[in-house]
């Protein structure tokens, strides 16, 4: 109930953003789900972005990616990266998805995925985190 109301309280902007975030993320969650990364970033992304997004813009898309991704079970950081670089393209503002790897010490491999516009990391955590991942690929907004 208290998120209901805290949502009822924001901005008509804010709640109509976050809104389309959830859409957004619930659909490249499902996409993910039944076909291909690859057919998932097709059929969702439409322009391409020219130039890096502005920090305040990347604040909002970081915000609203990570409260959707709270009510979609299984959004994964590909989901969340995808999600947010779909969301820039709308905008025109250019992004890389980045996928890396980490063996951990138990001889486990972790994979994970991340969102940077220009020097900004948008999703998926803070340079110093994303130190310990090998980056193995990179798709760019116009890929």
């Amino acid at each position: 109930m208290r998120k209901i109301i805290k949502f009822l309280r924001l901005k008509k902007a804010d709640r109509l953003f976050l809104a389309g975030c959830l859409i957004t993320v619930g659909i490249v969650r499902l996409g993910l789900t039944v076909s291909s990364y690859r057919f998932v970033r097709r059929w969702l992304i439409r322009t391409t972005g020219q130039e890096p997004a502005s920090v305040e813009e990347l604040a909002r898309l970081a915000w609203g990616v990570g409260q959707a991704s709270r009510f979609v079970p299984m959004a994964t950081c590909l989901t969340q990266a995808l999600s947010g670089q779909i969301l820039l393209s709308r905008l025109g503002k250019a992004s890389q998805l980045r996928v890396g790897v980490h063996s951990s010490s138990a001889g486990q491999i972790e994979a994970h995925a991340w969102l940077v516009s220009g020097d900004h990391i948008v999703l998926g955590g803070t340079q110093q985190s994303l130190q310990r991942y090998i980056q193995l690929a990179e798709f760019g907004s116009d890929a």
